[in-house]
């Protein structure tokens, strides 16, 4: 007997299927006809059922200075079953991160800022004396499974007069630890963005890859630049790292057409993009590229397998027998919808993905909108 069935789940690509739970884990798949478990919810196909949701870049260190958010607040509570804590915290106060996330039900990893202050002040790497290989490298043996990654802002405010010197630090800190995922966030100059990619290659991720300000990665006429090309030819991958200032419709648009897709949609989420805007949640980013006309397989694939491929997780990310039982279900509920991003541009999209609850090993959180929208309760 199984733990929990979900009868009729419905998939992103439209077809309907059971999905058995035990001890934490998927168990069975497909048709499961006279199967028993302990529980079992028909989702009648109203529901879509996919692995859980994660979010590749948020700050939830409650303890941050400058960007804090509770993680069950943009996890589980918002359908997300995996958070990605995105260098909020460096060598000196990971150790205080992990601690506070024992306790909650997201799973939570982080990406070490290669600054040991972490994100105590705005420009974490300004300061060289700061930034300390062999720190860092204690952190992530002390925390393996937790560090998943390390991250470096790679833009004039945070820099200061160190130009490419900390990304430099970063590839040798990634070098030095197995080749961990190097997340780098792009923002204004210096340094140029044809600098900082060609530095980048494959396990990198190249976040706020959308961003409309001038050192984004389309040329003045709205082509790809060249070195981007020519880094993601080498692996680089493009992570949205939507967040409060760093995302433009007219930029992922014409990306998108010249083929340049997103391989991990992510939010950037913090408290105050949270509750004033324009982040909101995952899915209402998720949703954001519903409405430029991404389809749905593609967004879930972006929070999903693709997610987990490039920060590593194994056994999260697929609905596949002896992964882990961590599911998102949701709606795709038709409500139009006028949608901003950080450049004061509006998009109209007709369909809202609506998280309805969160399944981590085994057990489930409904949403709020999952609490008034739907009869079945835990």
């Amino acid at each position: 007997m199984y733990d929990i069935i979900f009868r009729r789940a419905r998939l992103a690509c439209g077809e309907l299927t059971d999905v058995a739970i035990a001890a934490g884990k998927i168990a069975a798949l497909g048709q499961l006809g006279t199967a028993q478990a302990s529980r079992e919810l028909d989702l009648a196909g109203n529901l879509y059922l996919s692995a859980g949701w994660i979010d590749s870049h948020t700050h939830c260190y409650s303890k941050s200075p400058i960007y804090q958010d509770e993680p069950d607040k943009i996890g589980v509570e918002a359908g997300v079953t995996t958070v990605i804590d995105a260098g909020s915290t460096g060598a000196d106060d990971v150790d205080e991160f992990k601690e506070l996330t024992e306790q909650c039900q997201t799973r939570v990893h982080a990406l070490l800022n290669i600054s040991r202050i972490g994100l105590l002040r705005q420009n974490e790497l300004a300061n060289r004396t700061d930034i300390d290989p062999d720190l860092a490298q204690a952190a992530i043996r002390r925390h393996p499974g937790f560090i998943v990654g390390i991250k470096a802002r790679m833009s004039g405010s945070v820099v200061g007069e160190n130009g490419l010197a900390p990304l430099r630090i970063a590839k040798q800190i990634q070098r030095d630890n197995g080749n961990l995922p190097l997340m780098v966030h792009v923002g204004n100059t210096p340094p140029d963005l044809d600098e900082l990619v060609a530095l980048l290659g494959q396990g990198d991720l190249l976040t706020h890859c959308y961003n409309g300000k001038p050192n984004r990665i389309l040329t003045p006429a709205g082509e790809l630049r060249h070195s981007v090309r020519s880094a993601m030819t080498r692996g680089l991958l493009m992570d949205v790292g939507h967040g409060g200032a760093s995302f433009s419709f007219e930029v992922a648009e014409q990306a998108i057409k010249a083929g340049v897709l997103p391989d991990t949609i992510s939010s950037d989420i913090y408290c105050k993009n949270r509750i004033k805007g324009p982040v909101y949640s995952l899915a209402h980013v998720m949703s954001k590229f519903l409405a430029i006309g991404l389809p749905l397989d593609r967004v879930i694939a972006c929070v999903t397998d693709r997610a987990a491929d490039a920060l590593r997780l194994h056994d999260k990310g697929r609905l596949t027998v002896g992964a882990d039982a961590d599911l998102t279900l949701f709606e795709l509920a038709h409500q139009p919808h006028l949608f901003a991003d950080t450049e004061a541009q509006h998009r109209s999209g007709d369909h809202q993905l609506m998280p309805v609850a969160a399944l981590v090993a085994g057990k489930l959180t409904l949403t709020q909108y999952g609490e008034s929208h739907h009869v079945f309760r835990l």
